[in-house]
């Protein structure tokens, strides 16, 4: 994993100082830096969020996601793994990518999410996509909150979400399968909770690296990766949450 992604970052370094005015002017600048660099990671986010709900919306309209999508030929996989191959991509080649070709992979992962899942405008009803997205971003404002102002060390629970997460995976394999109605509904409530304990990991854990990224040269991927962070923390919770709360149409 790239060095940007360690949660364990120094707390020294940047804003230190050994006068007590130094120290304070210091901390005013790296507080005020902080939240522009935090600040730049949501407005990213929220961008990408709202290009992938634009798309879907507009390729379900059009029809051709009915066709593409619902048809299981090739180009339909194609669409669905493009996004996972973008997002190894950014995260293992970080270091070599520019920031602005990072960018240019960001908006591309977000496209073709929306393409994905858009889907979800052929199955459910307008009423309860928008009710879900609703509860899904007041639940993701209130832990991303929760992760931002609180002094407990998330990193060992990140590291338990994370194997949750690849538990997840092979749960949601093996019932491609078995088409158990109950194990779908395990998986669901169980991913709600463990991209809502991700959403607060990974908060913590942006704001730390801030420590140790201010002023460098790899300030602006982070921008980015952060983004892609919450971004995949957003998505994933809304759409385990929509297994509940979506009315199918």
């Amino acid at each position: 994993m790239a060095s940007w992604n360690d949660p364990q970052t120094p707390r020294s370094g940047f804003g230190a100082s050994t006068g007590l005015g130094g120290t304070a002017a210091s901390r005013a600048g790296y507080d005020a830096g902080l939240r522009k660099h935090m600040l730049s990671i949501y407005n990213y986010m929220a961008s990408g969020v709202l290009l992938t709900g634009i798309v879907a919306l507009l390729f379900a309209r059009s029809g051709m996601a009915a066709s593409i999508m619902m048809g299981g030929g090739i180009l339909s996989w194609i669409i669905i793994l493009s996004p996972l191959a973008i997002v190894f991509a950014m995260s293992f080649g970080a270091n070599k990518f520019s920031t602005g070709t990072l960018q240019l992979m960001y908006w591309g992962f977000a496209t073709l999410m929306g393409l994905s899942m858009s889907t979800i405008f052929l199955v459910y009803t307008g009423q309860s996509i928008a009710t879900t997205f609703f509860a899904t971003a007041a639940a993701f404002a209130g832990l991303s909150l929760v992760g931002y102002t609180t002094k407990k060390d998330l990193s060992g629970m990140g590291s338990f979400l994370i194997m949750g997460v690849v538990g997840l995976l092979v749960a949601m394999l093996i019932n491609i399968f078995l088409q158990s109605t109950m194990l779908q509904l395990a998986v669901s409530a169980l991913g709600v909770l463990i991209f809502a304990g991700l959403t607060a990991y990974d908060t913590q854990r942006l704001k730390m690296q801030y420590y140790q990224l201010a002023g460098t040269n790899f300030a602006g991927k982070a921008v980015v990766l952060g983004a892609l962070s919450l971004y995949l923390d957003f998505i994933n919770m809304f759409q385990f949450l929509l297994s509940f709360m979506g009315s199918r149409d």
